[in-house]
Order: structure tokens, then sequence, then C-alpha cells
């Protein structure tokens, strides 16, 4: 049993990207009992950036054992229970991901000492294809063995409850990467520079950015509304982009990779923020300036960040709907103005790492609130 107020906490990932970590640290802060965190290395294929390191939480590296691909896909992290055995937890926070069977074993070791275990996941997809109806009864059985589950948009919230977990024990939290902005929100005038608008990106340049679908985009734009395009990031596939802008759409500008005052300068300059792909990091940061957004599907949490107030969400990822998004977005620049005003409001109240921290803190209070 949780002897006091102040419960010791563990999380479990299977990968700790860096842009995790001031989340991390932040909870960590609010933990009195402290935090730990466990996590293990991604495949050579993911880019995924694993530099950073928490300092604030305890942190314990792992070892993944990554078998199959797909939908076949199984992870064995080894170390999972040694660090729990060590850290002695009340609660453990864990991807509610069934591909994990060392979670199993996690699962059943804190239950057995009546410790909570809470969930951690974007959401529960219905699936399709051949036994579909199984693998969602799989899944049922699995998240049902939580006691609180966490997720990261209202989306996710309603996937779970059609599974059957109550909604009570669903914790919406906003998936922030930054703080709330401390500065103001940029004023910006009801003229485009030099009457050419810019378009930013910033992120890693990989093929899943789809910043090739952006360059083709702007080409196919009339030569008297084609607008400055502006590329922030490094990657594998700059090369191959640099070559295709020259081609197609010379007003492509590329900046490499830019951070601090070079990058918030950029992000103040500009007009419109577009990611057409998935993974974007940047998107919170770039309302925190000001910015309206153009963004892709990914994986569903922009249903919460970008809206019809200060956005637009690509239905799919031609460069011929795009374009069209782009003409109507940049051809009423105060309606531009008005929505980039309402994604710094965004951002200030809603999406930001102290309200991703309030979530996860009433989750855990809640999973724990019989033993008070």
């Amino acid at each position: 049993m949780i002897s006091s107020g102040h419960p010791r906490v563990a999380l479990q990932q299977r990968v700790l990207a860096s842009y995790r970590v001031p989340f991390l640290d932040a909870l960590a802060s609010a933990c009195p009992g402290g935090l730990s965190v466990f996590a293990g290395q991604p495949r050579p294929d993911e880019s995924i950036d694993t530099g950073a390191r928490p300092t604030a939480a305890d942190y314990r590296e792992g070892k993944n054992i990554h078998l199959l691909n797909g939908k076949l896909y199984f992870c064995w992290q080894t170390g999972l229970m040694r660090w729990l055995r060590d850290w002695q937890p009340d609660v453990l926070i864990m991807e509610a991901n069934p591909r994990y069977p060392t979670s199993r074993q996690a699962i059943a070791w804190m239950k057995a000492r009546a410790g909570r275990v809470i969930g951690w996941g974007l959401g529960s997809p219905v699936p399709s294809g051949r036994f579909s109806r199984a693998r969602l009864w799989l899944r049922a059985r699995f998240i049902r063995q939580f006691d609180a589950l966490v997720t990261y948009s209202q989306a996710g919230t309603d996937e779970y409850a059609q599974l059957g977990y109550p909604r009570h024990q669903i914790f919406s939290a906003p998936n922030a990467v930054a703080s709330r902005p401390i500065h103001s929100l940029p004023t910006r005038p009801d003229r485009y520079q030099a009457n050419r608008p810019a378009l930013v990106f910033v992120g890693r340049l990989q093929s899943r950015k789809l910043v090739d679908v952006l360059i083709q985009a702007c080409a196919l734009l009339l030569p008297a509304v084609q607008p400055r395009l502006w590329i922030v990031g490094d990657g594998p596939q700059r090369r191959e982009l640099e070559n295709l802008a020259a081609r197609v759409y010379p007003e492509t500008r590329f900046f490499g990779a830019q951070h601090g005052d070079d990058l918030e300068k950029l992000l103040q300059e500009a007009d419109l923020f577009i990611l057409p792909g998935t993974g974007g990091l940047a998107i919170q940061q770039a309302m925190s300036f000001g910015l309206p957004v153009i963004s892709g599907k990914a994986d569903g949490t922009q249903s919460d960040l970008v809206r019809e107030e200060n956005g637009w969400v690509l239905p799919d990822e031609s460069p011929q709907t795009l374009s069209r998004l782009i003409k109507d977005a940049l051809g009423d620049i105060r309606r531009l103005r008005r929505m980039g005003a309402a994604s710094y409001r965004i951002v200030s109240e809603e999406i930001n790492l102290e309200n991703m921290v309030s979530a996860f803190l009433r989750a855990i209070a809640f999973a724990t609130s019989e033993d008070e």
C-alpha cells in the first residue's frame, strides 16, 4: 500500500526521444517522492534523436531487442524488471502497448505488491483486415489492467472509451514539447514584406516530412502569388531536396539547422508555418510566435493543436491539395493574422508543458486515491 501522499513514480518508455526530456524533468520536479525513467534505444532506421538525458529525473537505460516488423513487431526490454526492483515504485507509468512482452511482467509485479499502473498511449484506432475482432478484444483486455490511462487528445480518449474503458479514468494530456510562451504575441503588419509572403518549414529533412511535396506545391502556384519558401533543418534528404528546389522552385532557401535567437528571428518574420508530413515537434514553437499552421494528419494529436481557428490539416498528401490550401491561406492576410493570434492563445492557455504535467499529476492522484 502507498503510505504517504508522495508516491514514488516510475515511467517506462520504449525510447527516450530528446524532445521528451523537458517534460520528464518538469514532471520529476512536481513529484516529491521522486521519478525514475527507463528506456532503451531505437532501431537504426528510426532516426530518433536520443542524445538528451533528464537532469531532475533519475534515468536508467535498458536494452531493446527489436523483433520482426510492421504488424508483427515486438520489443523485448531487458533490464526493465531489475530497474523496478531497484527503484521500488508506488506508481508505474508505461506505454499502453501490448507489443512489449516485458510490460506484462512489469504490470504483474506492480499488482502483486499493490502498486498502481497507468497506461500512456495515443489511443486505439479501429483495426482492419483479418482477425480485427480478435485484435480489438486483446487490446481491450490489455488496457483493463491499468488503473488509469493518459492520452494526448480527445480522439484518443474516445478510442479508449469505445474499447469499454471507463471515461472517468482517462486523462487527456496535451502532447506538448515546450512551456507556455513568456514572450508577447509578435506584431505583424497587414501587408506582406515586399508583397511576398514567407512560408517556413522547421524539422529534420527526411522523407516522412514530405518537404518535397511542399516544394512542388509552391511551384504549382501562379508566379504572381508564389511565396518565399524557407526550409529550416538538416538531414539525409537535404541534397535531394536542394536539387529538386533548384529545378522547380528557386524561391526556396535552405537555412540548415537553426536554434535559439536565429530560429526565433525566422519564426517572427514568417507568415505561415507548414509541415505536410509527420513528426511536427516544431508546430508548438511556431504557434508560440503567432504563426498559423498547415499540417499533415500525422498521429491525430494535431486535431487538438491545429484547428479551424488557427490552421488547416491536410486531407491528403498531394502537392495539388497543399497548393490550393496555401493559395487560400495567403489570399486573406487579415484572416491569417487572426489565425496566428489564435495559435498563440492555444499554446499559452492549452497546449503546453505545464498543462501536460498537470494531467499526469491528476492521473497519479486518481490512481492512488484509494490509498489516501
